[in-house]
């Protein structure tokens, strides 16, 4: 990796590191940790009050996202779902409840104190079908084939090697299996030094694909209906969008 990427992914590091040691901290207040809300477009806030409420407060209160994988990914009884960058566990204890006991989820970050955080959350909602796994999103701890639906929640924007980390995804997805993500998006019109520029404003969104670029990774990986959705702006040209695609089965490829 260049030093460059080096620097990068370790600015992204430091950055979750401080956010998971402040709510980790804000916990042993009086008042209970407070959320590291961002703005209106980024955090808790997008997600209902029925799903936050259902969580502990410290996984809620890490919430960084720019919006709610979890609606996005149409899990079912029985699914393994992955998170990709599951920081304090929010979407990955989402997700278990969906799945239920028959199935099971995956949470992938590479930041010691996201991780503890996360482990603390779990043991704190009784969330017994729930794995933390450390490493990056470049390279997936998991077998070929193992998972059913992989989440995500602004964190793909952040990778500074997204071809990896979209080969990654189709690698570790079953026949059949899809992505449903919520990322950081750019406009075609933008340059990737316009983005930069709009990343100044708006935490880690410099690395943010356009909507072609992003189709084109996903096709050129393996990846089949594939649909990209803006949800609502961050900055100038710069949106939360849903990403859904699917590895198709082998009857499918066969179909078509």
């Amino acid at each position: 990796m260049s030093d460059h990427s080096t620097d990068l992914r370790e600015t992204v590091r430091e950055r979750y590191a401080a956010a998971a040691v402040q709510v980790t901290e804000g916990g042993t207040a009086c008042c209970g940790p407070q959320p590291i809300e961002v703005d209106a477009t980024f955090g808790s806030a997008l997600y209902s009050a029925d799903e936050r409420d259902a969580l502990p407060a410290e996984a809620v209160a890490a919430s960084l996202g720019c919006g709610n994988p979890t609606a996005v990914a149409d899990l079912h009884e029985g699914d393994r779902v992955l998170d990709l960058g599951s920081g304090g566990g929010i979407d990955v204890l989402l997700s278990a409840r969906r799945v239920g006991p028959t199935g099971k989820a995956y949470g992938l970050d590479m930041t010691e104190e996201m991780l503890a955080l996360a482990l603390a959350n779990q043991r704190k909602a009784g969330a017994t079908n729930v794995e933390f796994l450390k490493g990056t999103i470049e390279a997936i701890p998991l077998p070929a084939n193992s998972i059913d639906a992989v989440i995500s929640n602004c964190v793909i924007n952040l990778s500074t090697d997204k071809p990896a980390v979209f080969a990654e995804m189709f690698r570790v997805l079953a026949p059949g299996g899809r992505i449903g993500i919520s990322d950081v998006v750019a406009d075609d019109r933008l340059t990737p030094d316009q983005r930069a520029e709009r990343g100044d404003y708006v935490g880690c969104i410099a690395g943010a694909l356009s909507f072609t670029e992003y189709r084109e990774g996903l096709a050129a990986a393996g990846f089949t209906d594939i649909e990209l959705i803006p949800t609502h702006a961050v900055a100038d040209g710069m949106h939360s969008a849903t990403v859904r695609a699917t590895k198709l089965s082998a009857a499918r490829r066969d179909n078509h």
